[in-house]
């Protein structure tokens, strides 16, 4: 069986609108974690955000006017998805091909639109609400699905903030096992208020921004994203066409601990760490670098500095983006996989954002700054709320 192969990317985020737009703010330590304008939320006054720059509006066009239920998460998605198609020169007969699948991930999904469905059901009208259709978790998928007339298999991945990583490695395990001969992966979400209220009642949103492993850090900012790549089995790929990396391997796990927090030990990222070097066939000494799931909350960066204790003999290189692009939920996955990406393409690592201090406990200290260095492997770690975690290797494709 041949590898995995990434053909194309694509990412819009509070950093940039596009891959490359990504990258430059990246090379630059520019965060986009500032106040949010489009947001209507009484929250904005009080709490950073990584808003993504373009207004719902903005991000429409004519091609969606058949689309009126279309909502500010799919919006995202469809301009990702866009890159990635024309990244990877895939045609719209390859759209069709029953061999192309498409597998989402979203945790807000329609849910930004909570404000219209209770206005609407407050109504006297019978009709129904208009944003009923695109309420729900899987409408950003379907709507992909329509609007490029894929083919093959469809889904869509709820399983909170691991979402686009767990979405990546079906897409995977679909061309594995010959379901699929490319595969469209990735994540979108949207800020909302929902999940604003949401994690503002489980008391972890900071009120200034993010600092990753840092020990006085404060918790997390929320962010939006759409990520998505295009994955192919190598024997497929025209020499012509221009790879990534390779997926080299992955792993999930859950430590069924806490519906919001990992274990002390830190069962769920350690075993899905070891699992994705079990499928890479590799050992933890082949890692050069880690981007980190680093939310900057009081339980994450602990664990997740636990587990990497336990893991390596020596921990490897590591840093989290989510001080750049706040935490983008279902779609950090695919951001953060585009990053990796990134890390090997151009070999280099991107540098925490506002840390000074280490974790007291763990002692671990973040990259700090730009570098570039000879990678081989990196690991890409997101961890979910109910324990859901997982891991993803990218090798550098030569």
């Amino acid at each position: 069986m041949g590898r995995i192969l990434v053909t194309g990317m694509g990412l819009i985020s509070a950093i940039g609108d596009t891959v490359a737009e990504n990258r430059r703010s990246l090379l630059a330590g520019h965060s986009g974690i500032g106040n949010a304008v489009h947001l209507p939320s009484k929250y904005t006054a009080t709490l950073p955000f990584g808003e993504i720059k373009k207004s719902t509006e903005a991000l429409k066009d004519a091609a969606v006017s058949a689309y009126p239920e279309v909502t500010r998460t799919d919006l995202i998605a469809l301009q990702a998805v866009r890159e990635a198609i024309k990244d990877a020169q895939l045609s719209e007969a390859d759209l069709r091909s029953h061999s192309t699948a498409l597998i989402g991930a979203s945790t807000v999904g329609g849910m930004c639109l909570t404000d219209q469905m209770y206005a609407d059901a407050n109504t006297t009208t019978a009709s129904g609400s208009p944003f009923l259709a695109s309420y729900s978790n899987s409408a950003s998928t379907l709507f992909l699905q329509s609007f490029f007339d894929i083919g093959g298999v469809v889904n869509t991945f709820n399983t909170a903030c691991s979402s686009s990583a767990n979405a990546i490695m079906y897409g995977a395990r679909l061309l594995q096992n010959g379901l699929a001969e490319r595969a469209i992966v990735g994540g979108t979400d949207s800020l909302a208020k929902f999940t604003i209220n949401g994690f503002n009642a489980l008391m972890i949103l900071s009120n200034a921004p993010c600092r990753p492993f840092d020990n006085a850090r404060k918790g997390l900012n929320l962010g939006e994203a759409g990520g998505f790549i295009v994955l192919e089995k190598e024997e497929n790929i025209a020499p012509s066409r221009t790879v990534y990396a390779e997926l080299k391997g992955f792993g999930n796990s859950n430590d069924a601990h806490h519906p919001s927090s990992t274990s002390e030990n830190a069962d769920g990222p350690y075993l899905c760490m070891q699992e994705a070097l079990k499928a890479a066939g590799l050992g933890p000494e082949a890692i050069d670098f880690i981007n980190a799931h680093g939310t900057a909350t009081e339980n994450n960066d602990e664990t997740e500095s636990v587990a990497m204790l336990r893991l390596f003999d020596k921990v490897p290189a590591f840093a989290s983006t989510k001080s750049y692009t706040g935490h983008t939920l279902g779609a950090a996955g695919a951001v953060e996989a585009i990053y990796s990406i990134l890390n090997l393409l151009h070999q280099e690592v991107y540098p925490a954002l506002n840390f000074e201090t280490p974790i007291e406990k763990t002692g671990l200290t973040p990259v700090d700054k730009y570098e570039k260095r000879s990678l081989r492997y990196v690991m890409s770690n997101s961890f979910g709320f109910g324990g859901n975690c997982s891991s993803l290797i990218f090798g550098q494709h030569l």
